[in-house]
């Protein structure tokens, strides 16, 4: 299949953003809950997109750069600066390099639904271990690499049980969902949990905390299996 940008999406990508309730409704509280207090810390949106993430951490105090390297999503959130100024800096940067960010000069990461889109993660996390200060801390979020990957499908059994089937998981590799959601259109790289945990290990970072929210409420409605197994995985780590 072929790949889409997020610049090809990126109008879409924003709208979508902000009706599906993956997002707000059960990604967002838990993001929040990990990153903790943020009141004057220095903190970098790596793969920023749009800046929604963004603009919530520099609400709660943070001093914020949002990186990201698709132009059109930066312009976005550019716009969202211009109608509501919060003293965001956003840049177009290459996350594999962050080039004009200087080493050891943030408090805290985040990477929000990004890695999954890049090709050469172990460059992405080495870079975020050199922007962080000694002690410092990052937090990810990712679809979950154990139940969102190619040939993972929803059963239901004849007592009507949900299940979720999984294939080919130790096969890693680029694909592209069926859903009609984002991943629909732009894919992802699946990769296993012990190769984006052990990439982070080896680049410097302690695991700290894991969460796999259980969804509830109107997006548990949307897929009732996501009662019974996770979508999200979300890491906390700290630099060493």
């Amino acid at each position: 299949m072929d790949e889409t940008s997020y610049n090809d999406i990126a109008d879409w990508y924003d709208r979508y953003l902000h009706e599906h309730p993956l997002y707000l409704n059960l990604l967002l509280p838990h993001l929040v809950d990990l990153v903790g207090e943020v009141e004057g810390e220095l903190v970098c949106d790596l793969a920023c997109g749009q800046g929604w993430f963004a603009r919530e951490l520099a609400r709660r105090g943070a001093q914020v750069t949002g990186i990201d390297v698709a132009e059109r999503l930066l312009e976005i959130a550019q716009r969202h600066e211009q109608e509501d100024p919060l003293g965001i800096d956003y840049r177009q940067e290459d996350a594999r390099q962050a080039a004009s960010l200087a080493s050891g000069s943030f408090d805290g990461v985040v990477c929000v639904l990004a890695l999954m889109d890049m090709p050469e993660i172990e460059m992405v996390s080495r870079t975020i271990r050199r922007l962080l200060k000694p002690g410092g801390w990052l937090v990810v979020a990712l679809t979950h690499p154990c139940f969102e990957l190619p040939q993972a499908r929803w059963l239901t059994t004849e007592e009507g049980q949900i299940l979720r089937a999984v294939r080919s998981y130790f096969q890693e590799g680029y694909w592209q969902s069926e859903s009609g959601g984002l991943r629909s259109r732009v894919g992802a790289y699946h990769r296993t949990l012990s190769t984006y945990l052990n990439t982070l290990i080896e680049s410097g970072l302690a695991l700290e905390r894991i969460v796999e929210p259980m969804a509830t409420e109107e997006y548990a409605e949307r897929v009732p299996g996501l009662r019974e197994v996770p979508s999200l995985l979300l890491v906390r780590a700290r630099a060493v």
